[in-house]
């Protein structure tokens, strides 16, 4: 797909001229490129669509979205490490980022050391969905009958080494039960099995599982945030059953490693501005997620964290992506 530019209605050379004054301060690019690592039409490539005008109008320059999607998001997150880091490149991907480098041998970058975090979006949990012909009515109710029979019931995911792979993965040791893995290419696939009951439960984002559930042919029993909800107040959370059990998915902004630090603290505070925008909210609704807005410096502890904590997982269970 061929970028978009996003222009802004003020004069570059006015910016740069107001930059220069300003001493020791790094000049702000005049055209800045968000690379989504993943096909356009999807859930991160329509994000960036709605921040780039915003970030454009914020900062007075030109932006442009460019997709280079493949690998699960690392071909778009090594162009974007190799990048200059000089400001002019951006990267805008979701919690597949540190799933990705904790699953993938070989990475052509480190995920911590060649980045620098900017800034988070949004976050919000999965969701934990069975058959809508299904006799669960609980995820208390699934984790009983998987106690009773072990290894019976299958779940599905949108692969090995992703993060409904691993959130329910997290999720059945916590609760101490047993269940097969049913990797599938996509969670439209897997989502459709488990419409047709050929699997008992999946792990997902809400965006994956929306149609069927406005056909009843799914049904959700719970969310894997760690106490309710605002997006979803029906629904219990995965830790009433299973106390501590806590997984979310995140959207968020990173530089290359080595972009000058006032940079990286000016686009964090241009996100957080972006992020109190009602179209950005509302599009982040439709996917069960919400505005999130945290320094650079708690959002490199985020992910620093979230790494540790997929890394380990994988390293437990030896899962490895294909």
């Amino acid at each position: 797909m061929k970028p978009l530019i996003y222009k802004t209605a003020f004069a570059v050379s006015t910016l740069l001229a107001g930059v220069a004054t300003a001493t020791a301060a790094s000049a702000v690019p005049s055209q800045i490129t968000i690379v989504v690592p993943f096909s356009a039409g999807a859930s991160n490539d329509s994000i960036a669509r709605v921040v780039a005008p915003e970030l454009a109008a914020q900062l007075k320059i030109n932006v442009i979205v460019e997709n280079r999607a493949g690998a699960a998001g690392v071909i778009g997150s090594s162009h974007v490490a190799k990048s200059a880091a000089d400001g002019a490149t951006l990267l805008l991907t979701s919690s597949t980022f540190v799933t990705a480098a904790s699953t993938q041998p070989n990475m052509p970058y480190d995920a911590l050391k060649s980045f620098a975090p900017v800034a988070m979006v949004g976050q919000g949990p999965l969701v934990i969905a069975v058959s809508g012909e299904s006799s669960y009515q609980s995820l208390s109710q699934v984790l009983d009958a998987a106690r009773a029979e072990p290894g019976k019931l299958n779940y599905g995911t949108s692969g090995i080494g992703s993060l409904a792979h691993l959130a329910t993965t997290l999720l059945t040791d916590a609760a101490k039960v047993k269940m097969t893995h049913v990797p599938y290419k996509g969670a439209a696939a897997a989502a459709g099995d488990l419409a047709g009951g050929r699997i008992e439960l999946m792990l997902a984002n809400y965006s994956s599982l929306a149609p069927l559930l406005e056909t009843k042919k799914v049904r959700l029993i719970a969310t894997t945030a760690p106490g309710q909800d605002q997006a979803f107040p029906q629904l219990q959370p995965a830790s009433a059953t299973v106390p501590g059990y806590d997984v979310d998915i995140w959207v968020g902004i990173f530089a290359p490693a080595g972009t000058p630090s006032d940079l990286v603290e000016k686009y964090n505070k241009a996100f957080n501005q972006i992020n109190r925008s009602p179209r950005l909210a509302g599009l982040l609704k439709l996917d069960g997620t919400v505005p999130a807005s945290l320094s650079s410096d708690e959002f490199a502890q985020r992910v620093e964290r979230d790494l540790g904590r997929w890394k380990a997982l994988a390293k437990q269970h030896d899962i490895t992506a294909n």
